[in-house]
Order: structure tokens, then C-alpha cells, then sequence
């Protein structure tokens, strides 16, 4: 049943020719991207009759295209989605997925993007409180502690690289966390040739984290995903097997949906900077 159908008499406010103008757009897809009239009036749920004008309507506003008895839509329809994407954010974007995630591996997960020496996250997926810092939408932390971090720092040119190096006293958090600048250069190489950065309890005891990086459709890194676990229940055996390749997935899937958008990527801090 159509939601046009089970709509309630007496709601006054529903303007039933723009549903069914909308009911036409929908009815072609990637399986019939040209129909007959016949097709489209079936596939809508109206009378040919109706449909002809709704098509007719559409051709002379330029969403629609007509020739030999078969109708198609035009480009200016990717308009109609494109004003709604251009106001998403990467949370808005990433979010979705980072719950996906979260569900499967039972671990939280967070996106972060670089801000000047620090990660600041953008997205969160909590499942258990399993460090001692608070973190939310916002929340900045030294990118040379972090797993996600360290994926961005791996993602900037060389030169911006050494300027990080040069400009940042690298703290401590742990007995674990490196402050010496040539092993923190060895670790982000490592990171860069491989693809995926692991923190073990340099940020808080107990915590593991491992995290890759979200690629623009030019190949730089922009974001980063992680999923943050106990040492108590994940191994770095455990990471390698079961949490990167959903992670990679993750970050595979994220990067589809922004490279979707028509122009750019959608903004990083979203409608009024961070919100929750």
C-alpha cells in the first residue's frame, strides 16, 4: 500500500498532485531508466491519462526527456538531490555506517578530522565506556596519541609532516605514549606503507585502537575512522582478523557515499560546526 493511500482523509495539509508528480520521478529507476507511458502509469499507480500530464509537466520544467513513446528522466533531477546532500556534513554522512559498525564488532567507533595538532571528533558511536577520558562531538585530543591521528598525520605531505614534527612537544599520557620525535617518524612510515595505525595504551590504560583513513575521490586522506576496544578482549591478532576488515569496509563504504556528491565532498563540521 502506497503512503499516498494510507494517508487519513482528513489530512488537509497533503498536497496529492505534488505526490504524484514525485510518484512518476520514482517510478524510473536503474532497471527501466526508459519507459513507455503504459510502464510509467503502472509503475506510479495511476491512469495513463494522469500520468501523460504529470510526464508532459515534468518534460516542459526540464526533469523529464521524450521522444518515440519513451520517456526518460534528464539530468537536472540530480538537482533535486544535490540541494539535500549539499547541506549534509561528513557526520551526517558517516554516521549511518559507524553504527553499522559498532552493531557488528560490539565496539565503540568514532570519525575524526585533523585540526591544526590535534584530532577532533566529528562522529561517535559509543558502546561501552571503556577509557576514562570523556569524549564526545568535538572533543580534541593530540593527534600523536591517537590511532586516528596517527592516520592523518601519515596522510599529509612530508613537508607539512616535518613542520609537525618540528612545531609539537609530543606529551605523554602513559608509560606506553611516544615522545621522541624519530620514533613517532618511524611509526607514522609504518603507518603510511601499510595502510592502518594500532595505539596501544598510549592515550589511556587498557584502551587499543586501531583506525584507517577516508580518502577524497583525489586519493588525500580528509577523515579517519577507528574502533577503540579493551586490551582485556581484543588482541592484536584479534584487530588484525576481525576488526581492520570491517573497519576497511566501513571507511569503504563512507568514501562511496561522499564520492557520490556532485560537487565536493559534503562540509566537514556540518550545519553550525559540531552538534549533537
Amino acid at each position: 500500500m502506497t503512503d499516498e493511500a494510507q494517508r487519513s482523509p482528513r489530512d488537509t495539509d497533503f498536497v496529492q498532485s505534488l505526490a504524484r508528480g514525485l510518484a512518476v520521478i520514482n517510478a524510473f529507476d536503474a532497471k527501466h531508466p526508459r519507459m513507455s507511458l503504459s510502464q510509467v502509469a503502472r509503475a506510479a499507480g495511476m491512469a495513463p491519462a494522469t500520468a501523460r500530464r504529470f510526464l508532459l509537466t515534468l518534460s516542459r520544467l526540464g526533469y523529464v526527456a521524450h521522444e518515440d513513446g519513451q520517456y526518460w528522466l534528464r539530468a537536472r533531477t540530480l538537482d533535486l538531490g544535490y540541494r539535500y546532500l549539499s547541506r549534509l556534513s561528513v557526520r551526517d554522512v558517516a554516521e549511518p555506517h559507524l553504527e553499522q559498525l559498532a552493531a557488528e564488532v560490539h565496539e565503540s567507533s568514532s570519525l575524526s578530522v585533523l585540526d591544526g595538532d590535534d584530532v577532533v571528533y566529528v562522529s561517535r558511536v559509543p558502546v561501552s565506556r571503556i577509557i576514562a577520558i570523556s569524549i564526545g562531538l568535538g572533543t580534541r585530543l593530540p593527534a600523536h596519541l591517537t590511532s586516528m591521528g596517527r592516520v592523518l598525520l601519515a596522510g599529509l605531505p612530508e613537508p607539512e609532516f616535518r613542520e609537525h614534527l618540528d612545531r609539537v612537544t609530543l606529551t605523554a599520557r602513559t608509560g606506553h605514549s611516544i615522545t621522541d620525535p624519530e620514533a613517532l617518524r618511524t611509526e607514522i612510515e609504518r603507518v603510511r606503507m601499510q595502510g592502518w595505525a594500532v595505539v596501544d595504551q598510549e592515550l589511556d590504560e587498557g584502551l587499543r585502537a586501531v583506525a584507517v583513513p577516508v580518502r577524497s575521490r583525489l586519493g588525500t586522506t580528509f577523515a579517519a575512522v577507528n574502533i577503540a576496544t579493551h586490551i582485556g578482549r581484543t588482541s592484536h591478532d584479534d584487530i588484525r582478523r576481525r576488526l581492520l576488515p570491517q573497519l576497511l569496509s566501513t571507511a569503504a563504504r563512507i568514501e562511496a557515499d561522499l564520492h557520490s556528491f556532485p560537487v565536493g565532498p559534503p562540509s566537514t563540521l556540518g550545519r553550525g560546526g559540531f552538534h549533537g
